[in-house]
């Protein structure tokens, strides 16, 4: 194995599952930089393999082990020169059965413990066994990390909140990312302004329960994520900020407000309801009935019209009858969403879900699943074409596929294809969308004089 204290050596990182864990490999990145570690996009030829795993989803653990397996015949290949680490929830939950079942690995670490990433490289080979760090440590993770560094894109995730206390019944989070923390305000505000300082017009806030938010200002009053949402706007050169993932019980008055007062807060809004049938949302401990959920979302409207919503959906919860079934099919066609990510329900082992009497087939969990999607795909299709013909100012990201193309994000998330001048990445231009693709949006880049004011 080669020396870790050597410079320039390569990093692979493989991210699954949520947002959070995609800053969370941007920022093992960070803190793997000043070790001499440089990411690349393939794992053939990197000296550290990491594996950043969720474990919200069924077969999780199996497809890391899957995944280590492909990895066993690389570091075989090579000798064993290369350093195999599996981080993330799947880590926390199941580090000591990692260790066991897989040889090939040689650093086993948890959500909250990345920033330790160079002591655990100074102990690999010490004791002859993998290196397993997976408590959940007293110092603060972010006042131990480098400045995050964006590379020079336009967007960027910024974690403000982590942790859950809602324990949802179907969900493993609390369990592996631990109570709900906030960091404070400056740090936040500190790491926001170097991430725009370095070309990022668009911040992502993230949290399990983002809207939970209650980080100490500089006066040690906790402050609402609104609030927050208000002094990031003031950053000059910050033009959208969005956050994600919400819960509907920490919709505050001061968050919704800043919906209709914040310009630069997007016009887009991830809520999750899991279901809209009140018997089910209680056996999920979400804390809050459809109607609750509706009136939330009528809010939420009234103070931003144009504001599009999305949501999460599990279809097949443990109890689940046809009639509430069909009150999710109602909930839905009483929202209308833009867009929204839908799951059979699959039993984590550990939460009380998994242990409820009743579980539905899984042939009838498919079925209502399909409905559930062709209704959401529906809704979907209909708020994509209604853009047509109408003037967005869209974030360029990237080149597109093809020769003179730039691909951005409208107001909305959706991705948008132009014919644009390279000199327009990372800048927002006024866009007339033109035709709606599978999954994209394609519009005409306006010139100065046609361009409305935004």
């Amino acid at each position: 194995m080669k020396d870790t204290a050597s410079l320039a050596k390569t990093l692979y990182i493989k991210t699954y599952g949520c947002q959070m864990n995609a800053y969370d490999s941007s920022r093992m990145a960070d803190v793997m930089a000043p070790l001499g570690y440089t990411q690349v996009a393939e794992p053939e030829g990197a000296d550290m393999v990491i594996l950043n795993t969720c474990h919200i989803r069924e077969k999780a653990a199996e497809k890391v082990y899957s995944e280590l397996g492909r990895l066993r015949k690389l570091k075989a290949a090579r000798d064993g020169d290369v350093i195999v680490a599996v981080a993330g929830c799947v880590a926390q939950a199941e580090g000591e059965e990692i260790a066991r079942r897989a040889p090939v690995v040689d650093m086993v670490f948890g959500p909250q413990n990345y920033h330790r990433l160079p002591e655990m490289l100074a102990k690999l080979g010490r004791d002859g066994g993998p290196v397993l760090d997976t408590d959940f440590p007293v110092e603060d993770k972010f006042d131990a990390l480098p400045k995050a560094n964006a590379n020079g894109a336009p967007t960027a995730f910024l974690t403000v909140q982590e942790g859950c206390d809602k324990f949802c019944t179907f969900c493993v989070v609390p369990y592996t990312r631990g109570a709900e923390f906030s960091r404070p305000v400056a740090q936040i505000m500190t790491e926001a302004r170097g991430l725009v300082e370095s070309g990022v017009r668009e911040i992502t806030l993230l949290g399990q329960n983002v809207n939970a938010f209650h980080g100490d200002d500089a006066g040690g009053k906790p402050c609402g994520l609104g609030r927050l949402i208000g002094q990031l706007a003031d950053i000059t050169g910050l033009e959208r900020i969005r956050y994600t993932t919400s819960h509907p019980r920490d919709m505050d008055d001061e968050l919704i407000e800043a919906h209709g007062r914040v310009e630069k807060l997007m016009p887009y809004l991830h809520l999750p309801v899991q279901s809209g049938s009140d018997k089910i949302l209680k056996a999920m401990n979400r804390q809050h009935t459809g109607d609750e959920y509706r009136a939330l979302v009528a809010r939420i409207r009234a103070a931003r019209n144009d504001l599009a919503l999305s949501s999460d959906f599990i279809v097949g919860f443990p109890g689940e009858t046809d009639a509430d079934f069909d009150a999710t099919m109602t909930l839905i066609k009483d929202i209308n969403y833009a867009q929204a990510y839908s799951f059979k329900y699959s039993p984590r082992p550990g939460t009380p879900g998994a242990d409820m009497e009743n579980q539905i087939p899984d042939e009838v969990k498919s079925d209502r699943l399909a409905r559930l999607q062709a209704l959401l795909n529906a809704q979907a299709a209909a708020f994509h074409g209604a853009m047509v013909d109408r003037e967005l100012d869209v974030l360029f990201e990237k080149p597109g596929r093809h020769k003179g193309q730039l691909t951005g994000r409208s107001p909305y998330l959706q991705p948008v294809h132009v014919d644009a001048p390279t000199a327009l990445l990372g800048q927002i231009a006024r866009v007339k969308i033109k035709a709606v693709q599978a999954n994209s949006l394609g519009g005409e880049l306006l010139r100065a004089a046609d361009r409305e004011v935004a």
